[in-house]
């Protein structure tokens, strides 16, 4: 994955737009998926085109818009931790508000296996999985061969247990604030930053109050 290992940080920030530019910086390739972060300076944009599978598009920051192209074209405005799945072989295309954008784009093959996903609509991350007292919620929203990408969340002082991963995973705090306990070290995470595991590293995430996340795990 390529990411910041061990240490906090956002990909808005690592990704911070230029001005006139649009860039894209790929972060994991695989012959059945990829992960790229995009940032649009402001007022630039990529033409609609399209892909050959089903784009999955995570917002990082506040202003992204999307232009799908159909017979009647629709234009929405993705915010951070929105998501938007795009049906393959529709034309999209992006854009940077005033403040420019950046987001993260997963490209999925057509097997990719989706739970209760409305194709080509904006959802908040955070709304797809309720609280429940004393426990760990988690979904599955897309899941292939090659990834993971999944929504849970933990009620107040809720803990998965030390465990490790077989591929790398990110995490994307959503709501709330937890403690992430990564190789003998403590990590605080609010809503809005991102953590990256290594393979087979050994951690745990601990909510500090109610919290909320999404996980990108990668699979070999």
């Amino acid at each position: 994955m390529r990411e910041k290992i061990a240490e906090i940080f956002t990909i808005a920030e690592d990704n911070v737009p230029i001005e006139g530019c649009t860039v894209s910086k790929q972060t994991f390739e695989s012959e059945n998926a990829s992960i790229t972060h995009f940032s649009l300076g402001k007022d630039t944009d990529i033409s609609p085109e399209h892909y050959p599978c089903p784009a999955l598009l995570i917002g990082a920051s506040n202003d992204t818009q999307i232009l799908l192209r159909r017979e009647k074209d629709e234009v929405f405005t993705l915010s951070r931790a929105d998501c938007i799945v795009i049906e393959a072989g529709l034309n999209f295309g992006t854009k940077g508000g005033k403040h420019g954008a950046v987001y993260t784009q997963i490209t999925l093959p057509e097997e990719t296996q989706m739970q209760n996903i409305e194709l080509n609509k904006i959802f908040a991350l955070a709304d797809l999985v309720p609280y429940a007292e004393g426990k760990i919620v988690n979904k599955d929203v897309v899941r292939n061969k090659n990834l993971k990408f999944v929504v849970m969340s933990f009620d107040d002082g809720c803990s998965l247990g030390q465990h490790s991963a077989p591929g790398e995973a990110m995490v994307f705090a959503l709501e709330g604030k937890a403690e992430i306990f990564y190789e003998g070290k403590t990590y605080p995470i609010k809503a809005g930053e991102n953590f990256v595991f290594e393979k087979n590293g050994k951690h745990d995430v601990k909510a500090v109050g109610k919290f909320k996340m999404a996980l990108l795990l990668t699979l070999e």
